[in-house]
């Protein structure tokens, strides 16, 4: 089995070499790459890659994820995030190949308090969102088979992230202010790209699987309790954290506006891709630990 993967050295793309490696073989890419084009801002680049290369399996953890310059940036944005999806599926319905894409959250409008299931109403708030939703309508218009698995809160030990923002800033500060009417799970690029290859490794046998899935960790908490989570963390293993905990202030998402709009509410149902693919997400907590106790042991 031979796959492509474009986007690898994204905080998820570095973890799918891992984990596809033990499917095939795995042609990575990203916007530097010279042999073949990843870049999927070069549209014929890419769909010459795909000729090119053949693969059973397209793998695309490329794309444009900022959120808020996006507003003001929304044909690069709509470039990356949903005329090159398209272009992939195109080239993958030639191929009878397999195009996984990862989507978010950020299709709908963050309304309600329960999880989202994949056939929710789908109302993006942003350039970000309606870019990312666009990718997914051409995915599915060109008929290919696929697998779109929409994530959120995504981090990982490689990179920048959330946990890593608040341990340096509790480390520096005396107060803090975090945002606690947002609601999600962090979901670990390691956790998303193990259970990617699982997926693939099963759908190779079983075209009824394509379709739209979500993919995150489970439990919920908000960016306000997740950070107090973290530093709680980082507190009890020796760290020496400035912040006293009730100097950490909760604060509403109107109290810290963005050139975008973020759903209150990112909370994704994932049975669907349990019952699929015989998966149970950990609690995100797990995740999490892992990835402090990688960071503060160096």
């Amino acid at each position: 089995m031979k796959i492509l993967l474009f986007g690898k050295n994204g905080q998820v793309g570095w973890e799918l070499q891992r984990s596809l490696s033990l499917l095939g073989e795995v042609v990575a890419l990203d916007r530097s790459s010279k042999e073949y084009c990843g870049d999927l801002a070069d549209l014929d680049g890419i769909a010459e890659t795909v000729r090119r290369v053949r693969p059973g399996f397209i793998v695309n953890a490329a794309a444009y994820t900022a959120v808020d310059k996006a507003e003001s940036d929304a044909e690069a944005a709509h470039l990356i995030n949903a005329a090159a999806p398209g272009t992939l599926a195109e080239q993958a319905g030639v191929l009878n190949a397999w195009l996984v894409h990862y989507s978010t959250d950020y299709v709908f409008d963050g309304g309600g308090e329960t999880a989202r299931s994949e056939d929710a109403a789908v109302n993006p708030l942003g350039v970000y969102g309606a870019s990312k939703l666009a990718g997914e309508q051409a995915i599915q218009a060109s008929g290919c088979r696929h697998l779109i698995l929409r994530t959120s809160w995504v981090y990982a030990a490689r990179g920048a992230n959330f946990a890593k923002t608040m341990l340096r800033l509790a480390k520096e500060r005396e107060q803090l202010a975090v945002i606690n009417d947002q609601i999600g799970a962090p979901t670990g690029a390691e956790f998303l790209a193990d259970a990617t290859a699982h997926a693939l490794r099963t759908a190779s046998g079983n075209p009824d699987v394509s379709g739209v899935y979500h993919l995150v960790a489970a439990g919920e908490t908000s960016w306000y309790d997740y950070a107090r989570w973290v530093i709680d963390f980082a507190r009890a293993a020796g760290v020496e954290i400035k912040v006293k905990n009730e100097a950490i202030q909760p604060i509403p998402t109107s109290g810290y506006p963005t050139p975008a709009r973020r759903p209150l509410n990112s909370r994704l149902a994932t049975a669907k891709f349990s019952a699929a693919f015989g998966l149970q997400a950990p609690d995100w907590r797990f995740g999490v630990e892992r990835m402090l106790t990688e960071l503060l042991d160096k």
